[in-house]
């Protein structure tokens, strides 16, 4: 390369670099991205792709409503069903029992599959559900937990925790201790798993933070879904799948009053609130899930790194055109499939 041709290439680098900072300073420092159309992801499942087109609208949604007020809240919930609870009991899935009970005074679903793996014959999965904190309690709220029994062979235990606005923070993670507290005396610590998707996944973050502040034994592991680990603004995701996401859409359309009503006036900062704001040394061994779609793909990839930083074994597994928690919503999808395979030799290797 001549000389005349390392400084004109000099420059170029130069102009671009000054063009893309003028680009972010001229607005605030923020940068407009023009509209576009998206296709299926053309490498994701045929399952996956029929999922997408089966269901146009989100599915994480205030449908335009404004939630503000208790009462406003009420009425939002139990139009959702949030804690819809059957008087004939949960309903039952063929290779598992389901059943209610409550321990230390918080309402539990014990899920057994009819073939318990020999790898975890003593060994017990602790659920938290997902819903953003304010949705998916009562009987629907063991569904992911059955996934796992099933795939896994592992008795399953999850806690239907209480939720806005009638038990804002920290009504969810004092549940989800003191239930565990009653499991640690039939069950040893290097043999139970935390974990869930969405909420949960944040909740067993928060859950993992407050047990080491108690002096606590730990899980031996936590499976983190997609969590929503950071309940601000502030993840990157938020901002470059807004819209794409199928089920969240963005962050203001229902994520930001659910952070609110969650934390009660507190500060969304708080690491129990927000876990990547906490310290994770010492965590157990974790496994963390997301989609190329998602949402919440930058919480999920902070609280992976934030882990790896920590000396913590962290696998993180990303899939081709998933939404947030894709892996539930297109059941039985190779990616869901996928999924629960990964999750079920990560217990094996990291349980006991």
């Amino acid at each position: 390369m001549t000389l005349l041709n390392r400084a004109l290439f000099a420059f170029t680098l130069c102009f671009s670099a000054v063009f893309i900072f003028n680009t972010y300073a001229a607005d605030a420092n923020r940068k407009t991205v023009e509209s576009r159309t998206l296709s299926l992801p053309g490498a994701a499942s045929e399952q996956l792709q029929a999922s997408i087109l089966a269901v146009p609208g989100l599915l994480f949604s205030s449908g335009g409503q404004t939630l503000e007020t208790t009462e406003q809240w009420e009425a939002f919930v139990t139009a959702r069903g949030a804690q819809v609870v059957s008087p004939d009991g949960p309903a039952q899935v063929p290779g598992v029992l389901i059943e209610r009970d409550m321990i230390a005074g918080v309402n539990v679903y014990r899920v057994t599959p009819d073939e318990i793996s020999p790898e975890h014959s003593n060994h017990l999965f602790l659920h938290a559900h997902g819903g953003g904190y304010i949705l998916g309690g009562g009987d629907g709220s063991v569904g992911e937990a059955v996934s796992v029994a099933l795939s896994s062979g592992i008795r399953a235990l999850s806690v239907d925790y209480r939720m806005p606005p009638d038990s804002p923070f920290p009504a969810a993670i004092d549940d989800m201790v003191a239930v565990y507290k009653e499991v640690l005396k039939t069950h040893s610590a290097d043999g139970i798993a935390i974990g869930g998707t969405s909420a949960g996944g944040g909740l067993t973050f928060a859950t993992a933070l407050q047990l080491k502040a108690l002096n606590l034994p730990l899980p031996s592991a936590l499976y983190v879904g997609t969590p929503w680990a950071d309940l601000t603004n502030t993840s990157d995701t938020l901002n470059t799948n807004a819209g794409i996401d199928r089920v969240l859409g963005n962050y203001f359309e229902l994520l930001q009053a659910a952070a609110l009503v969650y934390a009660g006036g507190r500060d969304l900062k708080d690491p129990l609130i927000s876990p990547l704001y906490g310290d994770f040394n010492g965590f157990p061994s974790t496994i963390l899930f997301s989609g190329t779609r998602d949402l919440l793909l930058s919480d999920t990839v902070r609280s992976h790194r934030k882990l790896r930083a920590a000396g913590v074994v962290a696998d993180l597994h990303v899939f081709e055109g998933l939404s947030h928690a894709g892996y539930l919503i297109a059941a039985g999808s190779p990616e869901s499939k996928a999924m629960l395979a990964e999750l079920s030799q990560f217990l094996k290797t990291h349980l006991n």
